[in-house]
């Protein structure tokens, strides 16, 4: 009875022996599979990443080159703010126009000077704003500069700027009151606020001023003598490069004396010895 005691006991161990050898086999195998599962997952992840940086940086561009081409379409066009709705037909609205830039601005233009006119906006109470786009630049930047022409008269008129850009600016605003509170120079150039400090403004100008007489004088004087130098020099110059010119040294007139000489009592010897 003892024996078979002990061989149960036995079996008993190498099964719980066996159970967690199979149990460590099998964290192994999860481990190995969970690793490969993960691996796979991460190329995965890291190809959907690519494509995503890929088609978020295209989207970008796409945006870019649609601001710049709306920007760009909307240049020459100027909005007209206040003109009662009287027209009947599109010819009636380019005279409106017309006759507008006459009587306010001075300003003689052609239908040929008008690309598109169209009012914007539902029909109310107020008059819809009026979109004018000229045909060249220089048309509307001369009406935009004389914009105060039409202050106080109930009429005014803005640039043609998009949704987006229109609320930017409408931000803008309020830091811009900010900063004019402060004393600062403060312009909304299209979706940007510039501001220049009046201390800048003013150290800039002290940077520009001309200098005192006292410093003319000296500066004067400091000239004139590096002219009298560049002059000194350059006669020095001069007189070393006489050899070139063709003036000799007296070192070279005595060398030709004595050899003249010589060659004259050489001659006169010769002379002798033939008599």
């Amino acid at each position: 009875m003892e024996e078979i005691m002990h061989e149960l006991r036995k079996i008993r161990r190498d099964l719980d022996e066996q159970k967690t050898a199979i149990e460590k086999s099998g964290e192994k195998v999860t481990e190995k599979v969970t690793q490969n599962i993960n691996c796979i997952l991460e190329d995965k992840f890291k190809l959907f990443n690519e494509k995503y940086e890929h088609l978020r940086e295209k989207c970008e561009n796409q945006e870019k080159r649609l601001y710049f081409l709306e920007k760009q379409a909307r240049k020459n066009n100027i909005v007209f703010f206040g003109i009662k709705e009287m027209e009947t037909s599109y010819s009636n609205l380019e005279s409106l126009i017309i006759n507008f830039t006459k009587e306010h601005f001075s300003q003689e233009l052609d239908r040929r000077d008008i690309q598109e006119v169209k009012r914007i906006g539902k029909k109310g109470e107020r008059p819809r704003p009026i979109i004018v786009t000229f045909c060249t630049l220089g048309i509307k930047i001369n009406l935009f500069k004389n914009r105060n022409v039409l202050k106080n008269t109930g009429y005014y008129i803005t640039e043609d700027f998009p949704k987006n850009i229109l609320e930017k600016r409408k931000a803008l605003q309020e830091q811009a009151r900010v900063e004019k509170e402060k004393g600062n120079l403060v312009k909304i150039k299209y979706d940007k606020l510039v501001i220049s400090e009046k201390n800048k403004t003013a150290g800039n100008n002290k940077r520009m001023l001309s200098s005192s007489p006292e410093n003319k004088i000296t500066k004067g004087a400091e000239t004139n003598a590096q002219a009298n130098k560049k002059n000194k020099s350059q006669t020095q110059i001069r007189r070393t490069s006489s050899l070139s010119e063709g003036i000799l040294k007296p070192g070279m007139l005595n060398y030709l004396v004595s050899r003249n000489t010589s060659n004259s009592s050489d001659i006169q010897q010769n002379n002798n010895v033939n008599m």
